[in-house]
C-alpha cells in the first residue's frame, strides 16, 4: 500500500558518489609491503562485516593484516584506515546537484554500504548530505544491502510505505534486493537516463 509519497531513494558510491579511486588498493598495498592482488582479495574478502559495524576499523584492518600475515600495529591500522577513507572521498557534482534539485517535487534520501567511520568522515566533508529527508549508512544502521533490513530500515525510518520509494544504485543484485521488499527500483548507468525514469515516475502536476 502506497502513501502516495515519493522518496528517490539513492545508492551512494556508483551514483551520487565515485567509486574508489584508481590505484588506491595498490597504494594501500604497498603501505604494508603486500602484493596487490593478495590485498584486493584480503581487503574486499573481510569487508561486509566492517561494512555492517559487526567489526570496528581495528578489526577490520586487523582481520586484512591478518590475511597477509603482515603485522598489525596501531600506525599501520591507523594510516590504511585514513588512506581508504580518502580513497572513497570523490563525489559526482552533476548528480550531487540533481539530487539537491529533485527536493522540490520528492523526499530525497540515502542508502549506502559505508562503515561507520567513513560515514562519519563522508557525512563532514560533503554538508549537502545533512540536507537530504534521510540518510542509512550501513555501519550505522547494521545492515548492509542486499539485506532486506537495510531497506525495511529506511521504510520503517522515514514512516512510508515501501511503494513510495524509488531506489536508484548502480548494482542489480541491490536493486533486485529493493523490489524484493515492495519498493520500484532503478538500475543507475547514466543521468540523462535516470532523469527520465524519474520525471515519469513523478506524478503530473
Amino acid at each position: 500500500m502506497s502513501t502516495d509519497r515519493r522518496i528517490v531513494l539513492f545508492d551512494l558510491f556508483g551514483v551520487i558518489a565515485r567509486h574508489q579511486r584508481p590505484g588506491a588498493l595498490a597504494q594501500m598495498a604497498a603501505r604494508c609491503n603486500a602484493p596487490a592482488d593478495a590485498f584486493a582479495e584480503a581487503y574486499w574478502a573481510c569487508r561486509p562485516p566492517y561494512d555492517a559495524a559487526q567489526w570496528s576499523a581495528p578489526k577490520y584492518w586487523t582481520a586484512v593484516l591478518r590475511w597477509l600475515s603482515r603485522s598489525a600495529d596501531a600506525d599501520t591500522i591507523e594510516e590504511l584506515r585514513l588512506a581508504d577513507i580518502h580513497s572513497w572521498s570523490r563525489v559526482d557534482k552533476r548528480m550531487v546537484a540533481y539530487a539537491q534539485s529533485l527536493r522540490g517535487v520528492a523526499e530525497v534520501a540515502l542508502l549506502s554500504n559505508i562503515p561507520a567511520d567513513h560515514a562519519d568522515a563522508f557525512r563532514t566533508a560533503q554538508p549537502w548530505v545533512r540536507n537530504l529527508d534521510h540518510t542509512a549508512f550501513s555501519g550505522k544502521i547494521h545492515a548492509a544491502k542486499p539485506n532486506p533490513a537495510a531497506f525495511h530500515h529506511c521504510v520503517v525510518a522515514m514512516q512510508a510505505a515501501p511503494a513510495d520509494f524509488l531506489f536508484v544504485d548502480d548494482r542489480e543484485e541491490n536493486v533486485r534486493a529493493a523490489q524484493a521488499t515492495g519498493m520500484n527500483g532503478h538500475v543507475f548507468t547514466r543521468l540523462d537516463e535516470l532523469t527520465a525514469i524519474i520525471d515519469t515516475w513523478l506524478p503530473t502536476r
